[in-house]
């Protein structure tokens, strides 16, 4: 497993943002955690990366113990929704920081730099400053910069939260694309129910500090485990328990629905 959490738990104040938490994320696997504001995902997300520490559990990445380890000793990726990139320091400037810090040799770190500048499709941007540039094409440059140092996992809190409708639905589709090309173990927190099921090999649901249900976008869309997962993966028709059920197909997603249906009566499926 590329990153184990068990039974963690977060508490600010009398808020309980995480409660006995406990997830299997595959090795080389994208996972979104997927909830509502308030749900602890993004704390969660904290406390893998070690911007937080759990007041109990254990956090284990790539086979060790990193629940006492610093940010700079778990070798983590981070990208923020807002990018956090250095103002004054170009795109190649700006990519090369964590190479820089970890004092690689110049050579080394030219050539990663056009490497990253090339996969993220930035190629001949690289003298330009963030300013300069679109929201898109510096959620990229973020996401180079935390590529460049190689990371064993990558974690992205709402990556695309402050970008319009269209430029999120090609980034989402441009992320799937980079991670078949890298392969890096990926979590990526969203509130965005299309975006978690589009994009994430597997979808974590959370709800009130707990983790609700996890599953592939298939399995969560057509047996949610809890009325919660049900209703806050797409609009749902509740009807009384004395209805019978019913099963059709889905034209628009081609899979099986199931739906109540009264038991006098006709009825049809919306």
């Amino acid at each position: 497993m590329g990153i184990v959490v068990e039974n963690v738990s977060k508490q600010f104040g009398s808020f309980k943002a995480v409660d006995e938490v406990s997830l299997e994320i595959e090795s080389g696997s994208l996972v979104a955690l997927l909830g509502p504001s308030g749900s602890g995902k993004s704390t969660l997300l904290r406390l893998i990366a070690g911007l937080e520490t759990p007041d109990s559990g254990k956090i284990i990445l790539t086979g060790k113990d990193a629940t006492h380890q610093s940010v700079q000793e778990r070798n983590i990726g981070f990208v923020f929704q807002h990018y956090a990139l250095f103002k004054h320091l170009t795109v190649r400037q700006n990519i090369a920081f964590g190479l820089e810090i970890r004092k690689t040799p110049a050579k080394k770190v030219q050539g990663r730099v056009e490497q990253l500048l090339e996969l993220v499709q930035l190629s001949g941007l690289g003298d330009r400053y963030p300013s300069q540039l679109s929201g898109g094409q510096r959620q990229r440059v973020a996401l180079a910069r935390a590529l460049a140092v190689e990371p064993s996992v990558l974690l992205l809190d709402e990556p695309f939260g402050a970008l319009d409708a269209k430029v999120r639905k090609d980034l989402r589709a441009w992320l799937r694309r980079l991670h078949d090309e890298v392969h890096v173990t990926t979590v990526f927190v969203t509130h965005d129910q299309e975006e978690a099921m589009e994009v994430s090999d597997k979808v974590v649901v959370m709800n009130k500090g707990r983790v609700e249900q996890v599953g592939t976008p298939a399995e969560i869309y057509d047996n949610p485990a809890s009325a919660f997962v049900m209703s806050f993966i797409g609009p749902v028709n509740v009807l009384p328990s004395t209805s019978k059920i019913s099963k059709v197909q889905d034209s628009i997603h081609h899979t099986q629905r199931y739906f109540y249906a009264p038991r006098c009566g006709n009825s049809k499926a919306i």
